[in-house]
């Protein structure tokens, strides 16, 4: 599939999330929950903002998304309403096949870490993402939260 940056995520979204309790534990065990986004392009498709509502987790989350036209990549922007705090953004780009890969660094449970987020399965009413973190020093990356959007 072909598409220019985020346009693909314009507009009304279900979202059902897949998530681990202790995001290094990969035997902390998932739960599941849903939730809905929409999103918006500005800059003719240079920037997308979007806002996603976890009803059953009494909190939303906004996503600035930027395209770097002297990099060719795009950085990554959440803030939880929990925290009202910009997180460290993520950078990269989309791959000739569809697939989005961004990677940047952070702190969990007050550990470094390092983070991914990979977008994959593009199309007119599916999407997914997938986050990945490995602590620092080692390649052990361990995927956990996973979101499937369907169009609303």
């Amino acid at each position: 599939m072909t598409h220019r940056g985020f346009d693909f995520l314009d507009g009304e979204w279900t979202v059902r999330n897949r998530r681990l309790a202790d995001f290094l534990d990969p035997d902390s065990g998932w739960e599941e929950f849903d939730g809905h986004t929409t999103g918006r392009l500005f800059w003719d498709g240079r920037a997308h903002v979007d806002e996603i509502v976890f009803p059953s987790k009494g909190f939303s989350g906004l996503t600035l998304r930027l395209y770097e036209p002297e990099t060719g990549e795009w950085t990554l922007n959440w803030s939880a309403s929990r925290t009202g705090r910009l997180d460290p953004p993520v950078r990269g780009r989309f791959a000739v096949d569809g697939t989005g890969e961004f990677h940047g660094g952070d702190d969990y449970a007050g550990r470094p870490v390092r983070v991914r987020f990979r977008w994959s399965g593009i199309g007119p009413d599916t999407a997914r993402w997938e986050q990945a973190f490995a602590a620092a020093g080692t390649d052990a990356w361990v995927t956990n939260w996973v979101m499937e959007f369907s169009r609303a």
